[in-house]
């Protein structure tokens, strides 16, 4: 049986949004003589473990370990447009954040600090930070100490109780926390934002062939044109989608480069 997995932004409080969505999608590719669709979204696995699924139909990656890890396993479906204060056109930022009470105007003032970050190859987490500091680095550091919390609410909440001084935190996550965290997100502050990158892609496995990845694409982009579901795409923060992406993960591994060209290959 395929599975289909939306792991990225499933907040509790965006989950019947998210099935919703599926909902209608899964009506559409069965409509379209699809085979083998699953009625619900799968939860409990981990990222990694939904990407490299062999029966994955479809899901939503994080383009940094896509590209690096799960290039061969996936491929791009569509690229998602949201609306969140960082965004642009199908791009997004990571807001990099500070206690509110932080006196640090500006990244210089950062150094020698404490960062915390979701995880060692997140691309909004690691790889985004990892580039809007490559310019201003060191030696190869800048940071006094980098540890990984698992999540960006936990790196989030680490900040805000005094245990690292700085995360940096995808622009709709932010934009989701603000809406259902008010208590944490009101503690803390954008000190600055990093370079962008595509929005996270809709995926699915690139053993599916292209009649399926077509009737994908049909079916999104129906629900996308959907009046009955506008209420849950704005719920999502979701405005529109890219049905002809750029496949290749070529921005997150050209910030990758630069960074290394500016001799700060690791965030540290």
């Amino acid at each position: 049986m395929r599975i289909a997995a939306l792991p990225m932004y499933d907040l509790p409080e965006l989950r019947g949004a998210h099935d919703r969505l599926w909902a209608a999608l899964a009506q559409r590719l069965q409509a379209a003589a699809i085979t083998s669709v699953p009625a619900q979204l799968t939860r409990g696995l981990s990222c990694r473990e939904i990407w490299s699924h062999p029966a994955l139909l479809f899901g939503q990656a994080c383009e940094y370990p896509a590209a690096r890890f799960f290039r061969d396993h996936l491929q791009i479906v569509a690229t998602p447009r949201y609306g969140a204060a960082g965004c642009a056109g199908t791009s997004y930022r990571s807001a990099i954040i500070v206690r509110a009470d932080e006196p640090a105007n500006g990244l210089e003032d950062l150094r020698n600090r404490r960062c915390v970050a979701n995880e060692p190859d997140s691309n909004s987490g690691m790889n985004l930070l990892r580039a809007a500091l490559a310019p201003i680095a060191r030696g190869g550091r800048f940071f006094e100490s980098v540890r990984f919390s698992g999540s960006h609410r936990s790196s989030m909440e680490a900040v805000a109780n005094g245990e690292a001084d700085v995360t940096a935190v995808d622009c709709v996550t932010l934009a989701h926390l603000q809406r259902y965290q008010p208590l944490l997100t009101s503690r803390l502050r954008v000190i600055d934002w990093t370079p962008a990158s595509p929005c996270l892609p809709f995926v699915t496995t690139s053993q599916v062939d292209v009649a399926v990845l077509q009737a994908l694409r049909v079916a999104l982009e129906d629900v996308f044109a959907d009046r009955a579901l506008a209420a849950d795409r704005a719920e999502l923060l979701l405005e529109g989608i890219d049905l002809s992406p750029d496949g290749t993960f070529a921005r997150v591994r050209q910030l990758e480069r630069a960074a290394e060209r500016l001799h700060y290959p690791t965030l540290s």
